[in-house]
């Protein structure tokens, strides 16, 4: 097990204690410009090209910016459940995320932008909060690693 196997778990649980609910797997080849992947039950099949240079297939970015919004909105319904509050059906994330660079290092930024229509500022501002603070597993996983501004719009 390695070092981050070992931290990476909920505070005072232990690894014993988790349970995993699913395990993605894909095969990936060739990289930004014009690399492939491919989920092993065929439910991914992607193409890569790098950001900003014209050409078909997507880009890490895009597919995180995807993957974080989709789980957040499945994290504010958990959220909302607990809160007794129900979820406006027309829920939305508009997640950015802005590869950067310093030197030679590169890293990334991200803003999500939550449209709960229908609910009281407080109350939306208070499921964003939990969510991104607690449920919502990409939160954690960037957490103190991903600088992130929550927008409620």
């Amino acid at each position: 097990m390695t070092t981050d196997q070992r931290n990476n778990g909920v505070a005072g649980s232990t690894q014993e204690d988790i349970k995993v609910q699913y395990t993605a797997k894909t095969h990936t080849a060739g990289g930004r410009r014009g690399g492939v992947s491919r989920s092993d039950d065929g439910r991914l099949d992607v193409k890569f090209s790098a950001p900003i240079i014209p050409a078909t297939g997507t880009n890490p970015e895009q597919l995180f910016a995807a993957g974080w919004s989709d789980c957040f909105i499945s994290a504010m319904g958990v959220v909302a459940n607990k809160m007794k509050v129900k979820l406006p059906a027309e829920v939305a994330v508009d997640a950015e995320i802005d590869l950067c660079n310093f030197g030679n290092s590169y890293f990334l930024r991200a803003r999500l932008n939550v449209s709960l229509p229908g609910l009281e500022r407080e109350v939306a501002q208070a499921i964003v909060d939990a969510t991104h603070g607690e449920t919502c597993a990409y939160s954690n996983a960037t957490r103190g690693n991903v600088d992130v501004t929550l927008n409620v719009v």
